[in-house]
């Protein structure tokens, strides 16, 4: 199954996000938590975000979830250490970091491929609340 990475500024709200989305996942889904720094302030860690890429794939892919720009920088970072065969099986996804997760962890529970596990993220972008 495709992993999915969850990257926030906070630990806290990956952690919650993770929780959330592990409600609607198949056993054995891979959701990992990256947010926080390594020292546990606000902030994104490279490394850490690189740790949960290697953890989250099992061959399928990853799309990870950020929140705001600096973590699509520190993404970008990690993505940057990663051999150039795991790296082109990891994305990015363009979505809200709440609803897109949980998009992209039902579509990987259900054995969707990369690209749809991406698109269901992204497609988090035009869910209304009303």
């Amino acid at each position: 199954m495709v992993g999915i990475v969850i990257v926030s500024h906070s630990a806290k709200i990956a952690e919650g996000i993770r929780d959330m989305a592990a409600q609607m996942a198949r056993k054995g889904q891979k959701i990992i938590a990256a947010g926080g720094t390594t020292d546990g302030d606000i902030g994104t860690d490279a490394v850490k975000i690189y740790e949960a890429i290697k953890t989250a794939d099992d061959g399928s892919g990853v799309v990870i979830m950020v929140d705001l720009g600096s973590a699509i920088l520190s993404t970008e970072t990690a993505l940057e250490l990663l051999e150039e065969d795991l790296r082109n099986r990891v994305k990015i996804a363009d979505a809200p970091v709440l609803e897109g997760s949980i998009g992209a962890v039902v579509q990987a529970s259900l054995g969707g491929p990369l690209s749809e596990v991406l698109a269901t993220a992204e497609d988090a972008r035009e869910l209304r609340k009303r």
